[in-house]
């Protein structure tokens, strides 16, 4: 007679916010979880601030004009203690924010746009096409931009019977447009403008 002994799988590590706040505090590293998975990253390209410069440069133009909302780069998104996020850039209403905004000057909710710039590298781009996609999704974020510097496009995704889903692709050739933005026009090499020349 064969004994057959049970093996268990090790359980995986979920991380919390409280774990963050026991990890070194280092301005060059970001770190966030998706769904207790922990994801850190390096400050980004310099070319990769410039292209959110200047996305959140024409969307606050817009935004002086019509009073709607606030755009904000590299907010904290705290969903609860195992998702919290700093994408790129947000903009949220005026509306959303007063009800969306913790003490520590957080974001307890999902905003309206939610902006990605890609970063090189199969994990980052993992993080961003899939995990972020899901948790924006979970969220209620009504509009998601995924922008490549690379390819000099942005991929679209709007909240369709309640999932994210790919809507268009604008390339820097096209203007980009958004309900979620009322009267909103910009042409996408706007946001890859360069002065200078490294990278």
């Amino acid at each position: 007679m064969v004994k057959l002994m049970s093996q268990t799988l090790p359980e995986k590590v979920r991380w919390t916010i409280a774990d963050l706040e026991l990890l070194a505090a280092d301005e060059w590293k970001r770190y966030e979880i998706i769904d207790g998975e922990l994801f850190v990253t390096r400050a980004p390209h310099l070319r990769h601030q410039s292209v959110l410069r200047n996305i959140c440069s024409a969307i606050d133009q817009w935004s002086d004009q019509t009073q709607l909302g606030e755009v904000f780069p590299t907010p904290g998104l705290i969903f609860s203690d195992a998702d919290n996020v700093i994408p790129d850039a947000i903009w949220i209403s005026v509306e959303r924010m007063a009800q969306l905004t913790d003490d520590a000057g957080h974001f307890t909710g999902a905003p309206e746009l939610v902006i990605e710039i890609l970063s090189p590298g199969e994990t980052n781009e993992r993080r961003d096409r899939q995990a972020k996609l899901k948790l924006y999704s979970v969220q209620g974020v009504e509009e998601y931009w995924i922008v490549s510097r690379e390819l000099q496009q942005v991929e679209v995704y709007r909240r369709e019977n309640a999932v994210l889903k790919r809507v268009a692709t604008y390339t820097s050739q096209d203007s980009i447009t958004s309900p979620v933005l009322p009267g909103f026009q910009c042409p996408v090499q706007r946001f890859f403008k360069q002065i200078g020349t490294v990278g």
